[in-house]
């Protein structure tokens, strides 16, 4: 049986590398496909947890501090999918509202949030990318305005794991849409890693490499409109 991306089992692999949309059994494939690749983002904006702190673990209010100080940053990433399967990648941040995630090849997916849409563009279609409000995603969660993570009912837990503090988090208003788990380090405070869970269980985990911040930005980085023109020259 031939391996790759164009057989059935090629075309798997590429749907779990990704892994951080919502699932929805009711879609099509091609937009269950597409929506696990939010589960990831999922575990980074909605793993904030409730409670008193114990000892040793960031306070909640000092990592919402931090998350609503994050204008820009950038890192590479490593992701685990749920079958075990990796993918890599590179993710650009500019809050609040945009984001960009680039995976290499051999699935060059892109991931562009930004005015008020989360688009995915399949490098292997010729069809339009697929779109869904942020506000339905847990992207919203990291990339809003302001972020409080003492908000009622949407921090599920709290504690300590080695060296990192975690924080599990779903949307208060939307628990259906999943969990995320956060992990940060201390001093100075940075996050490393997250996992998302979707409603059916599965996992997605993102470990990033050293986030960089601070840096400058051109809006067509994150542009939805631009990026389809962009690919659409590219085909004349």
């Amino acid at each position: 049986m031939r391996d790759g991306c164009g057989t059935d089992a090629g075309r798997r692999r590429g749907a779990d590398h990704r892994g951080w949309l919502w699932h929805n059994r009711r879609r099509a494939p091609r937009y269950v496909r597409m929506t696990q690749m939010l589960r990831s983002l999922l575990a980074l904006t909605l793993a904030l947890l409730v409670g008193p702190a114990a000892a040793g673990e960031i306070p909640l209010a000092e990592l919402s501090s931090y998350i609503n100080g994050l204008t820009t940053a950038e890192a590479g990433f490593r992701q685990i999918n749920s079958d075990g399967s990796e993918s890599t990648g590179r993710v650009f941040i500019r809050r609040p509202g945009r984001m960009r995630f680039e995976y290499d090849a051999p699935e060059p997916t892109l991931v562009l949030a930004s005015g008020g849409q989360v688009a995915v563009f399949d490098s292997k279609s010729n069809q339009p990318p697929e779109q869904y409000p942020l506000k339905r995603t847990p992207l919203n969660l990291i990339l809003g305005r302001h972020i409080d993570l003492g908000q009622a009912k949407m921090v599920v837990g709290h504690y300590e794991q080695g060296a990192l503090t975690v924080v599990a988090a779903q949307d208060p208003e939307h628990p259906e849409y999943g969990t995320l788990q956060l992990a940060f380090s201390d001093n100075p405070v940075a996050l490393r890693q997250w996992i998302v869970t979707d409603e059916a269980g599965g996992q997605t985990r993102v470990i990033l490499d050293r986030l960089e911040t601070g840096m400058s930005f051109k809006s067509s980085l994150f542009s939805i409109p631009y990026e389809v023109n962009r690919r659409a020259g590219h085909k004349n």
